[in-house]
Protein backbone atom coordinates (compact mmCIF):
# COMPACT_ATOMS: atom_id res chain seq x y z
CA UNK A 1 0.00 0.00 0.00
CA UNK A 2 1.56 3.65 -1.19
CA UNK A 3 1.75 5.95 1.58
CA UNK A 4 -0.94 8.71 1.04
CA UNK A 5 -0.77 11.98 -0.16
CA UNK A 6 -0.18 14.87 2.42
CA UNK A 7 1.04 18.09 1.12
CA UNK A 8 -1.99 20.44 0.77
CA UNK A 9 -0.80 22.12 -2.55
CA UNK A 10 0.00 21.03 -5.74
CA UNK A 11 3.95 20.67 -6.17
CA UNK A 12 4.74 24.00 -8.03
CA UNK A 13 2.04 26.51 -6.89
CA UNK A 14 3.37 29.69 -6.27
CA UNK A 15 0.61 31.05 -3.30
CA UNK A 16 1.57 34.70 -2.45
CA UNK A 17 2.25 36.15 -5.76
CA UNK A 18 0.09 38.13 -8.19
CA UNK A 19 -0.97 36.99 -11.42
CA UNK A 20 -0.49 40.11 -13.63
CA UNK A 21 2.06 43.00 -12.95
CA UNK A 22 0.63 46.46 -12.12
CA UNK A 23 -0.16 48.10 -15.07
CA UNK A 24 1.93 51.44 -15.92
CA UNK A 25 4.59 50.58 -13.76
CA UNK A 26 8.30 49.69 -14.19
CA UNK A 27 9.23 47.89 -10.97
CA UNK A 28 12.41 49.76 -9.52
CA UNK A 29 15.43 47.22 -7.63
CA UNK A 30 16.60 49.43 -4.74
CA UNK A 31 19.55 48.25 -3.10
CA UNK A 32 19.87 48.83 0.61
CA UNK A 33 22.77 49.26 3.19
CA UNK A 34 22.00 49.45 7.11
CA UNK A 35 23.14 51.31 9.53
CA UNK A 36 25.07 48.14 10.66
CA UNK A 37 26.06 47.48 7.08
CA UNK A 38 24.11 44.66 6.39
CA UNK A 39 22.08 44.78 2.64
CA UNK A 40 18.92 43.75 1.83
CA UNK A 41 16.76 44.68 -1.35
CA UNK A 42 13.19 45.36 -2.40
CA UNK A 43 11.21 46.33 -5.42
CA UNK A 44 9.73 49.56 -5.57
CA UNK A 45 6.04 49.64 -7.46
CA UNK A 46 5.44 53.56 -8.14
CA UNK A 47 4.66 56.06 -10.84
CA UNK A 48 5.89 58.87 -8.85
CA UNK A 49 2.91 60.36 -7.84
CA UNK A 50 2.28 58.94 -4.95
CA UNK A 51 2.04 60.08 -1.56
CA UNK A 52 1.48 56.89 0.14
CA UNK A 53 3.78 53.45 0.37
CA UNK A 54 2.72 50.69 1.17
CA UNK A 55 5.36 48.63 2.87
CA UNK A 56 5.85 44.65 3.27
CA UNK A 57 8.84 42.77 4.10
CA UNK A 58 8.58 39.02 5.45
CA UNK A 59 11.40 37.54 7.83
CA UNK A 60 12.41 35.14 5.62
CA UNK A 61 9.97 34.62 2.50
CA UNK A 62 9.77 36.47 -1.06
CA UNK A 63 7.33 38.71 -0.92
CA UNK A 64 8.16 41.06 -3.67
CA UNK A 65 5.79 39.46 -6.14
CA UNK A 66 2.98 39.93 -3.65
CA UNK A 67 -0.42 39.26 -4.83
CA UNK A 68 -1.75 43.17 -3.46
CA UNK A 69 0.45 44.82 -4.93
CA UNK A 70 -1.15 45.58 -8.49
CA UNK A 71 -4.46 46.25 -6.44
CA UNK A 72 -2.37 49.19 -4.43
CA UNK A 73 -0.39 50.70 -7.16
CA UNK A 74 -3.67 50.70 -10.11
CA UNK A 75 -5.24 52.56 -7.06
CA UNK A 76 -2.93 55.31 -6.39
CA UNK A 77 -0.88 53.59 -3.62
CA UNK A 78 3.54 52.88 -4.05
CA UNK A 79 4.35 49.57 -2.80
CA UNK A 80 7.58 48.57 -1.47
CA UNK A 81 8.17 44.70 -0.99
CA UNK A 82 11.60 44.10 0.77
CA UNK A 83 13.44 40.90 1.15
CA UNK A 84 15.37 40.75 4.10
CA UNK A 85 19.41 39.99 4.40
CA UNK A 86 18.57 36.55 4.90
CA UNK A 87 16.46 35.74 1.96
CA UNK A 88 14.35 32.72 1.31
CA UNK A 89 15.76 30.99 4.80
CA UNK A 90 15.48 31.07 8.80
CA UNK A 91 18.70 28.80 9.48
CA UNK A 92 20.42 32.58 10.72
CA UNK A 93 17.35 34.61 11.18
CA UNK A 94 18.03 37.20 13.82
CA UNK A 95 14.69 39.34 14.78
CA UNK A 96 16.48 42.69 16.32
CA UNK A 97 18.98 42.30 13.26
CA UNK A 98 16.22 42.54 10.65
CA UNK A 99 14.91 45.85 12.33
CA UNK A 100 17.61 47.42 10.92
CA UNK A 101 16.88 46.16 7.33
CA UNK A 102 13.24 48.13 7.62
CA UNK A 103 14.77 51.18 9.53
CA UNK A 104 16.84 51.40 5.83
CA UNK A 105 13.98 50.73 3.83
CA UNK A 106 11.95 53.17 5.83
CA UNK A 107 14.70 56.19 5.67
CA UNK A 108 14.96 55.47 2.35
CA UNK A 109 11.12 55.76 1.45
CA UNK A 110 11.31 59.21 3.65
CA UNK A 111 13.45 60.15 1.75
CA UNK A 112 12.10 60.08 -1.46
CA UNK A 113 9.33 62.44 0.24
CA UNK A 114 6.50 59.82 0.94
CA UNK A 115 4.08 61.39 2.96
CA UNK A 116 3.08 58.32 5.03
CA UNK A 117 4.30 54.96 5.36
CA UNK A 118 1.57 52.40 6.12
CA UNK A 119 3.45 48.69 7.02
CA UNK A 120 1.40 45.41 5.72
CA UNK A 121 2.41 42.91 7.86
CA UNK A 122 0.95 39.72 6.53
CA UNK A 123 1.92 36.56 8.01
CA UNK A 124 5.15 36.47 9.58
CA UNK A 125 5.59 40.07 8.86
CA UNK A 126 3.09 41.24 11.27
CA UNK A 127 5.41 40.33 14.63
CA UNK A 128 8.55 42.11 12.56
CA UNK A 129 6.55 45.16 12.18
CA UNK A 130 4.84 45.05 15.37
CA UNK A 131 8.47 44.78 16.86
CA UNK A 132 9.81 47.38 14.77
CA UNK A 133 7.08 49.44 15.65
CA UNK A 134 7.72 49.46 19.16
CA UNK A 135 10.98 50.04 18.72
CA UNK A 136 10.87 53.14 16.98
CA UNK A 137 8.06 54.43 19.08
CA UNK A 138 10.60 53.90 21.65
CA UNK A 139 13.37 57.05 22.04
CA UNK A 140 16.50 56.17 23.05
CA UNK A 141 18.18 54.96 25.36
CA UNK A 142 15.51 52.80 25.76
CA UNK A 143 15.23 50.31 22.79
CA UNK A 144 16.91 46.69 23.10
CA UNK A 145 20.41 46.57 23.49
CA UNK A 146 21.34 43.11 22.61
CA UNK A 147 19.63 40.21 20.90
CA UNK A 148 17.41 37.73 22.28
CA UNK A 149 20.39 35.45 22.57
CA UNK A 150 22.33 38.13 24.83
CA UNK A 151 25.06 39.46 22.05
CA UNK A 152 24.93 42.82 21.99
CA UNK A 153 22.82 44.67 19.22
CA UNK A 154 22.24 48.44 20.01
CA UNK A 155 18.89 49.40 18.61
CA UNK A 156 19.34 53.27 20.25
CA UNK A 157 22.58 53.83 17.43
CA UNK A 158 20.25 53.44 14.48
CA UNK A 159 17.57 56.08 12.71
CA UNK A 160 14.19 54.31 13.32
CA UNK A 161 11.35 56.06 11.55
CA UNK A 162 8.38 55.04 12.84
CA UNK A 163 5.23 54.03 10.34
CA UNK A 164 2.09 56.04 10.06
CA UNK A 165 -0.47 52.82 9.88
CA UNK A 166 -0.21 49.53 10.45
CA UNK A 167 -1.97 46.74 8.71
CA UNK A 168 -2.02 43.21 9.98
CA UNK A 169 -3.15 40.27 7.37
CA UNK A 170 -3.51 36.85 8.03
CA UNK A 171 -0.79 37.94 10.89
CA UNK A 172 -0.11 35.40 13.80
CA UNK A 173 1.45 36.26 18.01
CA UNK A 174 4.59 36.04 16.61
CA UNK A 175 6.42 32.80 15.07
CA UNK A 176 7.52 31.14 18.24
CA UNK A 177 4.20 31.90 19.49
CA UNK A 178 2.59 29.85 17.11
CA UNK A 179 5.32 27.13 16.61
CA UNK A 180 4.43 26.54 20.64
CA UNK A 181 0.86 25.51 19.06
CA UNK A 182 2.40 23.40 17.11
CA UNK A 183 5.41 21.94 18.26
CA UNK A 184 5.20 18.03 19.45
CA UNK A 185 5.90 17.80 22.85
CA UNK A 186 5.69 14.17 23.04
CA UNK A 187 9.34 13.97 21.61
CA UNK A 188 10.96 12.94 24.55
CA UNK A 189 15.08 13.24 22.87
CA UNK A 190 15.72 16.15 21.04
CA UNK A 191 18.21 13.74 19.06
CA UNK A 192 15.68 10.92 18.43
CA UNK A 193 13.50 12.12 15.63
CA UNK A 194 11.36 9.03 16.68
CA UNK A 195 11.17 9.15 20.27
CA UNK A 196 7.61 9.32 21.94
CA UNK A 197 5.86 9.71 25.53
CA UNK A 198 2.60 8.15 23.98
CA UNK A 199 0.64 10.08 26.56
CA UNK A 200 1.47 13.10 25.14
CA UNK A 201 1.05 12.27 21.31
CA UNK A 202 -1.92 13.86 19.72
CA UNK A 203 -1.51 11.27 16.54
CA UNK A 204 -2.30 8.16 19.57
CA UNK A 205 -5.64 6.95 18.90
CA UNK A 206 -5.72 6.43 22.75
CA UNK A 207 -5.90 10.18 23.33
CA UNK A 208 -8.71 10.93 20.71
CA UNK A 209 -6.87 10.90 17.45
CA UNK A 210 -8.95 9.85 14.17
CA UNK A 211 -7.35 9.12 10.40
CA UNK A 212 -9.17 11.50 7.99
CA UNK A 213 -11.97 11.26 6.96
CA UNK A 214 -13.15 10.93 10.57
CA UNK A 215 -11.97 13.91 12.88
CA UNK A 216 -10.14 13.45 16.42
CA UNK A 217 -11.52 14.74 19.80
CA UNK A 218 -9.47 15.94 22.13
CA UNK A 219 -10.23 16.31 26.06
CA UNK A 220 -9.77 19.26 27.77
CA UNK A 221 -7.76 17.48 29.86
CA UNK A 222 -5.48 15.94 27.96
CA UNK A 223 -5.77 19.44 26.01
CA UNK A 224 -4.16 21.30 28.90
CA UNK A 225 -1.20 18.55 29.30
CA UNK A 226 -0.77 18.92 26.18
CA UNK A 227 0.14 22.69 25.92
CA UNK A 228 1.94 22.97 29.05
CA UNK A 229 3.98 19.93 27.91
CA UNK A 230 4.66 22.20 24.67
CA UNK A 231 6.09 25.18 26.74
CA UNK A 232 8.01 22.48 28.76
CA UNK A 233 10.22 21.52 25.02
CA UNK A 234 10.43 25.08 24.40
CA UNK A 235 11.95 25.55 27.60
CA UNK A 236 14.04 22.62 27.15
CA UNK A 237 15.50 24.02 23.31
CA UNK A 238 15.90 27.27 24.60
CA UNK A 239 18.36 25.70 27.43
CA UNK A 240 20.29 23.68 24.75
CA UNK A 241 20.61 26.63 22.38
CA UNK A 242 21.86 29.01 25.55
CA UNK A 243 24.52 25.82 26.49
CA UNK A 244 25.58 26.02 22.87
CA UNK A 245 26.20 29.67 22.76
CA UNK A 246 27.59 29.96 26.30
CA UNK A 247 30.26 27.25 24.98
CA UNK A 248 31.32 29.21 22.58
CA UNK A 249 31.39 32.61 24.09
CA UNK A 250 33.47 30.68 26.66
CA UNK A 251 36.52 30.35 24.08
CA UNK A 252 35.72 33.30 22.66
CA UNK A 253 36.94 34.93 25.77
CA UNK A 254 39.75 33.06 26.01
CA UNK A 255 40.77 33.49 22.36
CA UNK A 256 40.25 37.39 22.78
CA UNK A 257 42.37 37.05 26.42
CA UNK A 258 45.16 35.97 24.15
CA UNK A 259 45.10 32.44 24.27
CA UNK A 260 46.15 31.36 20.67
CA UNK A 261 45.87 27.59 20.76
CA UNK A 262 44.02 26.50 17.39
CA UNK A 263 41.66 23.75 19.78
CA UNK A 264 40.95 27.19 21.60
CA UNK A 265 40.40 29.17 18.31
CA UNK A 266 38.47 26.32 16.82
CA UNK A 267 36.09 26.17 19.47
CA UNK A 268 36.02 29.52 19.53
CA UNK A 269 34.57 29.95 15.67
CA UNK A 270 32.10 26.31 15.98
CA UNK A 271 29.03 27.12 14.64
CA UNK A 272 26.84 24.22 15.95
CA UNK A 273 23.04 24.21 14.12
CA UNK A 274 19.93 22.76 15.95
CA UNK A 275 17.52 20.37 14.18
CA UNK A 276 14.43 20.77 15.93
CA UNK A 277 11.59 18.03 14.73
CA UNK A 278 8.17 17.03 14.88
CA UNK A 279 6.52 20.76 14.32
CA UNK A 280 3.43 20.03 12.62
CA UNK A 281 1.22 18.75 15.83
CA UNK A 282 -1.16 21.30 16.56
CA UNK A 283 -4.51 19.30 18.11
CA UNK A 284 -6.52 22.09 16.08
CA UNK A 285 -5.48 20.95 12.77
CA UNK A 286 -7.19 17.30 13.60
CA UNK A 287 -9.91 18.65 16.12
CA UNK A 288 -12.22 21.44 14.70
CA UNK A 289 -13.43 21.85 18.68
CA UNK A 290 -10.26 23.40 19.03
CA UNK A 291 -10.57 27.50 18.50
CA UNK A 292 -13.44 26.81 15.64
CA UNK A 293 -13.28 28.38 12.20
CA UNK A 294 -14.08 27.92 8.61
CA UNK A 295 -10.86 25.82 7.87
CA UNK A 296 -10.55 22.55 6.78
CA UNK A 297 -8.65 19.58 8.17
CA UNK A 298 -5.24 19.76 8.32
CA UNK A 299 -2.36 22.19 8.95
CA UNK A 300 -1.00 25.10 7.11
CA UNK A 301 0.52 23.00 4.38
CA UNK A 302 -0.64 19.67 5.31
CA UNK A 303 -3.86 17.62 4.89
CA UNK A 304 -2.25 14.81 7.04
CA UNK A 305 -0.24 16.68 10.07
CA UNK A 306 0.34 12.98 11.16
CA UNK A 307 2.09 11.69 8.71
CA UNK A 308 4.23 15.50 7.87
CA UNK A 309 5.12 15.79 11.25
CA UNK A 310 7.76 13.35 10.66
CA UNK A 311 8.64 14.87 7.05
CA UNK A 312 11.33 17.10 6.43
CA UNK A 313 9.15 20.07 6.42
CA UNK A 314 8.49 18.90 9.78
CA UNK A 315 11.62 20.31 10.82
CA UNK A 316 13.67 23.09 11.59
CA UNK A 317 17.66 23.77 10.81
CA UNK A 318 18.75 26.87 12.49
CA UNK A 319 21.36 28.27 14.72
CA UNK A 320 21.19 28.48 18.17
CA UNK A 321 20.96 32.61 17.92
CA UNK A 322 18.09 32.15 15.46
CA UNK A 323 15.93 29.83 17.82
CA UNK A 324 15.93 32.17 20.53
CA UNK A 325 15.59 35.18 18.73
CA UNK A 326 12.45 34.05 15.82
CA UNK A 327 11.08 30.61 16.80
CA UNK A 328 11.24 30.38 20.64
CA UNK A 329 7.51 30.96 22.16
CA UNK A 330 9.26 31.92 25.55
CA UNK A 331 12.11 34.22 24.15
CA UNK A 332 11.46 35.82 21.14
CA UNK A 333 11.05 39.49 21.56
CA UNK A 334 8.97 39.30 18.02
CA UNK A 335 5.45 38.79 20.26
CA UNK A 336 2.86 40.84 18.92
CA UNK A 337 0.79 41.43 22.02
CA UNK A 338 4.32 42.24 23.84
CA UNK A 339 4.97 45.41 21.64
CA UNK A 340 1.31 45.90 20.54
CA UNK A 341 1.19 48.67 23.23
CA UNK A 342 3.28 51.45 21.78
CA UNK A 343 1.44 50.38 18.13
CA UNK A 344 -0.91 52.93 18.52
CA UNK A 345 -0.70 54.41 14.78
CA UNK A 346 -4.09 54.01 12.48
CA UNK A 347 -4.81 49.87 12.55
CA UNK A 348 -6.39 47.77 10.61
CA UNK A 349 -6.72 43.79 11.67
CA UNK A 350 -7.75 41.32 9.59
CA UNK A 351 -7.79 37.55 8.60
CA UNK A 352 -9.08 34.88 6.30
CA UNK A 353 -12.00 32.74 7.69
CA UNK A 354 -10.61 29.52 6.17
CA UNK A 355 -6.08 29.59 7.52
CA UNK A 356 -5.37 26.79 8.70
CA UNK A 357 -2.28 27.94 10.46
CA UNK A 358 -3.73 31.50 11.96
CA UNK A 359 -7.10 31.08 13.47
CA UNK A 360 -9.76 34.15 13.96
CA UNK A 361 -8.82 33.97 17.63
CA UNK A 362 -5.39 35.15 16.84
CA UNK A 363 -6.76 38.73 14.80
CA UNK A 364 -9.35 38.96 17.72
CA UNK A 365 -7.35 39.25 20.22
CA UNK A 366 -4.63 41.48 18.16
CA UNK A 367 -8.17 43.66 17.88
CA UNK A 368 -9.12 43.46 20.95
CA UNK A 369 -5.45 44.61 22.79
CA UNK A 370 -4.88 47.08 20.06
CA UNK A 371 -4.25 50.71 21.67
CA UNK A 372 -4.76 52.54 18.88
CA UNK A 373 -7.72 55.05 18.87
CA UNK A 374 -8.49 54.04 15.48
CA UNK A 375 -8.75 51.01 14.95
CA UNK A 376 -10.63 48.81 12.71
CA UNK A 377 -11.26 44.47 12.06
CA UNK A 378 -12.18 42.68 9.19
CA UNK A 379 -12.21 39.50 7.88
CA UNK A 380 -11.85 37.80 4.24
CA UNK A 381 -12.96 33.96 2.51
CA UNK A 382 -10.13 32.15 1.79
CA UNK A 383 -7.15 30.23 3.41
CA UNK A 384 -3.81 31.68 4.53
CA UNK A 385 -2.67 32.32 1.30
CA UNK A 386 -6.09 34.20 0.27
CA UNK A 387 -6.93 30.54 -1.86
CA UNK A 388 -10.33 28.99 -2.30
CA UNK A 389 -10.57 25.18 -1.41
CA UNK A 390 -9.58 25.10 -5.45
CA UNK A 391 -6.31 26.96 -5.07
CA UNK A 392 -8.13 30.16 -6.76
CA UNK A 393 -7.97 33.16 -5.75
CA UNK A 394 -11.02 34.91 -7.82
CA UNK A 395 -13.74 36.19 -6.45
CA UNK A 396 -12.52 35.24 -2.85
CA UNK A 397 -9.76 36.37 -0.67
CA UNK A 398 -7.28 39.14 -2.11
CA UNK A 399 -10.19 40.84 -3.81
CA UNK A 400 -11.94 41.29 -0.64
CA UNK A 401 -9.25 42.22 1.49
CA UNK A 402 -7.97 44.37 -1.45
CA UNK A 403 -11.23 46.25 -1.63
CA UNK A 404 -11.83 46.86 2.41
CA UNK A 405 -7.51 47.50 2.66
CA UNK A 406 -7.95 50.40 -0.18
CA UNK A 407 -11.38 51.95 1.61
CA UNK A 408 -9.78 51.85 5.44
CA UNK A 409 -6.33 53.70 3.21
CA UNK A 410 -8.64 56.17 1.28
CA UNK A 411 -10.10 57.42 4.73
CA UNK A 412 -6.62 58.18 5.95
CA UNK A 413 -3.64 58.30 4.10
Amino acid sequence: MSMPRWPRYPIGLDFVSFEKPPDGVTPEIVVLKAEDGGTSRGVLYATGKERTVVCLMHPRADMTRHYLIPHMVENGYAFFAQESRWPGTDIMTVHEVLLADVAAALTRLRNRNFDSIVLLGNSGAGSLYCLYQAQAATAPPGRLTDTAAGDPYDLNAFAMSPADGMIFLGAHLGAGKILQTEIDPSVTDENDPLSCDPELDMYDLANGFREPPETSTYSEGFLTRYRAAQATRVARIDAIARDRIRDQRTFRDLANAGETSSAVRRRAMLGRTMQVYRLDANPGSTDPAVQPSQRTYGSLMSVRPDLSNYAEPGTKILTPRAWLSSWSGLSSRAAVLDNLPLVTVPTLVANYASDNAIYPASAETIYAQSPASDKSRAQFEGDHFGLTATFERKPLGPKSAATMILEWLRARF
